[in-house]
């Protein structure tokens, strides 16, 4: 204690000034703390030498120190070790050190767990190192946010993998939080949510190409989501649909589209709705809504705005509009309301129809004049249809010009020779379009559908001649063809060479049939009438067929009478057989009172009805010398009916 008083003594009895200089020069002395950490910074240095940037990382907790990173070679890790343990007043050097080692495969995430901060993960090229990564990084990080890199330094990277990394961090900028991208080797995978629709855009733009040398793994982008989800579809006078609005994923976009091709028959559609989200809306649901409602437009738009479905524009006819109101009132699907109604119910200018053959179903969508109209062009088509469905989505109205039931039937039984096709009734115009079996009928087709139009009507004709045969071996066209006959015997009404409508799609499954069995001939027997048969009056339009194309049987022998044939259809006559099948051809399609069909008895009336199938054969495409009589046959029975076989 008196040492203490004396000590103190002295002070006390220095002046102000001297204790203000002692103090200072006390205070100026370094602790032995910072002594570590100044001794420990250039240690860390140092390792740089010869290096991309320093390796070695250290921390100081008191007189401890943490040494971090990854050393090039183990000699490199023990020199830095060495260094750091000889600093004088360390107390405890705690060793977190590593060597780089070949990383494969080289993966590297990036995360965006905040809007301000991003995290890296995974392994860097240690040829580059951490800091010169950061400002190639730099530019292409989103908005005031931060990267917070803990990846660790390995070799193995992919060439231009900074490139690949900056793409990535980029892509992150028009991700929402919780998004991640890695590069794993050379394939960069990213998942997230856009977060905007101007983002959503963005993102697709630029991953329609990925950076040079990489390729794209899982990418997996959500849509962004908007309060006020809109869906629309417009309507235009051609029947063509504009899709508009938001879509949630590309389930839903396929689902509306394929509603839409169903209501569009044919016509074009046109997608242009963004990817968006909106929790809780069914949106396909809300599509099939807006479509019923577009489908009784001849032209305006239907939208969902604000929880209402809204529609203005001209309807397809003055029911349209009832039917409209009936729609938005009791049919809206539940949280749908009805908003506006805005609509117009002029005259059908022009009036249209359209008929279209598919794979598996003729579809009829426009307007008829009347029910008699609609019942007498069905009672045509559906006979002449082989397994065809007929979905009959026309509407009655009145405004058909003159002629209009005449022109459709002749652009029906056109219709009813292809393989598939259209035909588009606008005015006083029609257009047939599709896939003829033979280029021939296609040909002939644009000569004689013109033909068969009435005063005042004009015809188009745009059909392509089909596909390429299969060529199938002999075995399975003899099978194929007993498929196609089987249960279909092809009977003549008694005393007549007339096609029944009924034989129309037989037929034509047949000469589809010649056509992929090129090295086959068709031989037809025709067939004899019971005994005791009265003749039965014929259809109106079978005799018409039979007037003008059943060939007229004579007493000659079978050979000539084929070689006649023949020799007609090889065109050593083409000009009197051109006005002939143009004469079948043009007459206009209609209803005319019963004429009785041509009565022949015997064996001359058994070849007249097979010369009627080979000239329809004929006329379908199947090329001249393909469907001949058999030779020498004798003429089978009422009961078996027509006979078709293949000869090689």
């Amino acid at each position: 204690m008196s040492l203490i008083r004396t000590r103190l003594g002295w002070l006390a009895g220095l002046p102000a000034l001297a204790l203000i200089g002692v103090a200072s020069a006390y205070l100026a002395v370094p602790s032995i703390e910072d002594e570590i950490a100044r001794a420990a910074a250039e240690v860390a240095r140092r390792t740089g030498e010869g290096q991309p940037e320093p390796w070695l990382r250290v921390r100081v907790e008191g007189r401890d120190l943490v040494a971090a990173g990854e050393a090039p070679q183990a000699p490199d890790r023990e020199t830095a070790l060495g260094r750091l343990a000889g600093i004088e007043g360390t107390r405890r050097l705690i060793d977190r050190t590593g060597l780089i080692e070949e990383a494969s495969p080289f993966v590297w995430t990036v995360e965006r767990p905040a809007a301000d901060r991003l995290e890296a993960v995974g392994s860097r090229p240690a040829e580059i190192g951490a800091f010169e990564l950061a400002q190639r990084l730099k530019p292409v990080l989103p908005r005031e946010a931060t990267l917070d890199d803990r990846t660790r330094a390995a070799r193995g990277a992919p060439p231009d993998f900074p490139d690949a990394a900056a793409y990535a961090v980029e892509r992150l900028a028009d991700l929402t939080t919780g998004s991640v991208a890695t590069v794993h080797d050379t394939v960069i995978s990213i998942r997230g949510e856009a977060a905007s629709l101007a983002a959503y855009d963005a993102l697709r733009t630029a991953l329609a190409r990925p950076p040079q040398g990489f390729s794209f793994g899982t990418v997996e982008i959500l849509p962004p989501v908007v309060a006020d989800l809109r869906l629309a579809v417009e309507r235009r006078p051609d029947g063509s649909l504009e899709l508009g609005g938001h879509v949630a994923s590309p389930e839903a976009r396929e689902a509306i589209r394929g509603a839409a091709a169903e209501s569009a028959e044919g016509a074009a559609i046109d997608d242009r709705m963004q990817d968006a989200r909106s929790l809780g809306l069914d949106g396909p649901a809300v599509a099939r809504t807006l479509l019923k409602v577009a489908a009784l437009l001849h032209e305006g738009r239907v939208a969902y705005e604000q929880g209402r479905v809204s529609v203005a524009g001209n309807a397809l006819d003055a029911g349209a509009v009832g039917e409209i109101e009936a729609l938005l009132r009791d049919a809206l699907p539940s949280g749908l309301a009805a908003g506006s109604v805005a609509l117009t119910a002029r005259p059908i200018v022009p009036y249209v129809l359209r008929v279209r053959r598919g794979a598996d179903s003729v579809t009829l969508s426009g307007h008829l004049p009347d029910e008699a109209a609609r019942e007498s062009l069905l009672a045509r088509l559906r006979p002449r249809l082989f397994r065809e469905a007929v979905r009959d989505r026309t509407r009655l109205a009145a405004g058909a010009p003159d002629g209009f039931t005449i022109a459709v039937a002749a652009g029906l039984d056109a219709l009813t020779t292809l393989s598939g096709g259209e035909i588009a009734v606008r005015g006083t115009s029609v257009r047939l379009s599709g896939t003829s079996l033979y280029p021939e009928a296609a040909a002939r087709l644009s000569r004689t559908l013109p033909a068969a139009m009435p005063a005042g009507w004009s015809a188009a004709v745009a059909v392509s001649g089909g596909e390429t045969a299969a060529r199938l071996d002999p075995q399975e066209c003899g099978r194929r063809l007993a498929e196609r006959i089987v249960g279909h015997p092809l009977r003549f009404a008694p005393g007549s060479a007339a096609l029944a409508a009924e034989f129309y799609p037989v037929l034509d499954a047949v000469a589809a049939l010649a056509r992929d069995c090129p090295t086959e001939r068709i031989e037809i027997v025709g067939h004899l009438d019971p005994p005791n048969a009265k003749p039965a009056e014929a259809d109106p339009v079978a005799a018409e067929a039979a007037r003008e194309s059943a060939p007229k049987p004579t007493p000659a022998p079978a050979k000539k009478a084929e070689a006649k044939s023949a020799k007609d259809e090889k065109g050593k006559d083409d000009k009197s057989r051109a006005k002939r099948d143009d004469k079948a051809d043009a007459k206009p399609a209609q209803i005319e009172k019963p004429v009785p069909a041509p009565v022949e008895t015997g064996a001359d009336l058994a070849r007249a009805r097979a010369l009627a199938v080979i000239d329809y054969l004929q006329k379908a495409g199947v090329p001249l010398g393909r469907a001949t009589l058999a030779e020498g046959a004798t003429p089978l029975t009422e009961r078996q009916g027509i006979g078709l076989a293949l000869r090689s």
